[in-house]
């Protein structure tokens, strides 16, 4: 399995990062695959950096990058192939204010065998001659007549498709994933690979195996084993979102194994990856002595709205605890549920820290709340509550050409800096704000909300470019707001 490799000028260091601002900085990964009618191949996967590409100005309202890319192929120190070429990243409009990386893949054709890939990359843009290098070693198995699986392509971005670019795959737009850390904001993990060679065998049906294994000492969690069936064919694509939503923190390797019906191994690929997850366990509310200070806080009447209330502030696994104290409808379990929330949250100052937050509740029930939604219930009051209050606020509740929005702006989340979320409001009515886009890592992230927020006046773009057709109108100024932060 290859691993990850991320490389700056002169270095190339696993899984390492350097963020000198003046760099040129790209990641890259080699994947074996095979197809019967051509053969062996590597792919070869760039992610770009685009903050440290240099951009030029394409005519009045757009930029690019272009890059000079060097590929050198050797096999015990023999060149077997090159490729030179001059990559261009897509056009940036000048008025959006967040401009995505840039993804490449390379497909080309080599025999079984051990590689080295020596790959240099030049910024054609920048007047400092800004250059990148690094070396990747890889191997090419031998799989013609044979059941093999290939390497595992973790997906960051997974859409059906037919439209024929670099990043199809068997009716699928996949993009690369180039990290193997999965946090716990993080549950699922998407993955394709392909079957070759599995008719070779008497067996007609065949099953294909995914399980994953502790890393340390190769122990199988079972309750993440799944085994399904299909028909012999010389190739078989797979894609499959695993739901690691419960898995706790830790090293972990995914293999995709052919079984038979014996269920005997008789090909498989591995992924290592690392998982860090506070799940937190089942809480013990049953050992719990109401506090009266607790009991005093809460109306009876409102124990299950309070208890509720919690869910933005709470883990996957504590979402579905609270949800199966709610159904109960026992005040008194619930009630205890709230304490012994509070105490493992903030055992020093459980109680304080209570009332602070069922202030915050009370606060976004009245500022958020609406007719058929509890204020945390709201994209806007569950925002407040699990990352608090906003440094700074835009709201606009009449524009000529957009829906009413509200542009949030952080200095700063835990270790994230500079954060926005835009919500809106197309139904007009009820102060039923929606999450639009955020660039908080977790949140939901909409490359073409300037189109949406203005989709009143605005025919809509492609895939490619949702906002390609999103002119400037007057009074617009939502993408004016979200970018001066």
């Amino acid at each position: 399995m290859n691993k990850l490799f991320f490389f700056l000028v002169c270095i190339a260091f696993p899984l390492l990062s350097f963020s000198q601002k003046d760099n040129l900085k790209a990641y890259i990964d080699v994947k074996d695959f095979y197809h019967p009618e051509t053969g062996s191949y590597a792919e070869i996967e760039l992610q770009f950096a685009i903050q440290s590409a240099s951009l030029k100005t394409i005519g009045d309202t757009a930029l690019q990058a272009s890059l000079a890319i060097y590929f050198d192929f050797l096999s015990k120190n023999n060149l077997i192939k090159s490729d030179a070429y001059i990559l261009n990243s897509p056009l940036y409009q000048i008025k959006d204010s967040l401009i995505e990386d840039f993804y490449e893949i390379k497909r080309y054709q080599l025999d079984p065998g051990k590689y080295e890939l020596k790959i240099r990359i030049k910024d054609l843009n920048s007047e400092e001659d800004k250059e990148v290098s690094g070396v990747k070693n890889f191997e090419i198995k031998e799989v013609k007549d044979q059941i093999a699986v290939s390497d595992i392509l973790p997906a960051e971005y997974v859409v059906k498709s037919d439209d024929e670019s670099v990043f199809q795959r068997s009716g699928l737009h996949i993009i690369p994933m180039f990290s193997n850390f999965f946090s716990s904001r993080t549950n699922t993990l998407p993955v394709y690979c392909e079957l070759y060679n599995t008719q070779v065998k008497n067996d007609s049906i065949l099953g294909i195996m995914y399980r994953i294994m502790n890393s340390k000492n190769y122990v199988e969690l079972e309750e993440y084993t799944s085994i399904s069936r299909f028909k012999t064919t010389p190739f078989l694509p797979k894609f499959k979102a695993l739901n690691i939503e419960l898995l706790p923190s830790g090293s972990y390797l995914l293999e995709i194994c052919v079984v038979n019906k014996s269920f005997d191994i008789m090909a498989r690929s591995s992924y290592p990856f690392e998982r860090d997850n506070d799940i937190s366990t089942i809480l013990n509310s049953e050992s719990i002595i109401l506090n009266p200070s607790f009991q005093e806080s809460i109306p009876t009447d409102s124990v299950l709205y309070y208890l509720e209330s919690l869910i933005p502030i709470s883990k996957p696994a504590e979402v579905k605890n609270i949800v199966s104290s709610i159904k109960t409808k026992n005040i008194e379990k619930c009630r205890k549920h709230i304490q012994a929330f509070w105490i493992k949250s903030s055992p020093v100052e459980s109680y304080e820290s209570w009332i602070k937050y069922k202030a915050q509740v009370d606060f976004v029930e009245k500022v958020y709340g609406n007719n058929f939604q509890e204020g945390f219930e709201t994209d806007r009051g569950r925002v407040y509550l699990q990352y608090g209050a906003p440094n700074n606020i835009v709201a606009r509740e009449t524009s000529p050409s957009e829906y009413p929005y509200e542009i949030w702006t952080y200095n700063k989340i835990g270790v994230f800096s500079n954060k926005r979320f835009v919500f809106y409001n197309p139904d007009l009515v009820n102060r039923a704000y929606r999450l639009l886009h955020s660039d908080m890592v977790g949140e939901l992230k909409n490359n073409g909300w300037p189109q949406i927020l203005s989709k009143r006046n605005t025919v809509n773009g492609n895939v490619d470019n949702p906002n390609q057709n999103n002119i400037d109108h007057w009074g617009g100024n939502s993408n004016d707001y979200f970018r001066q932060y």
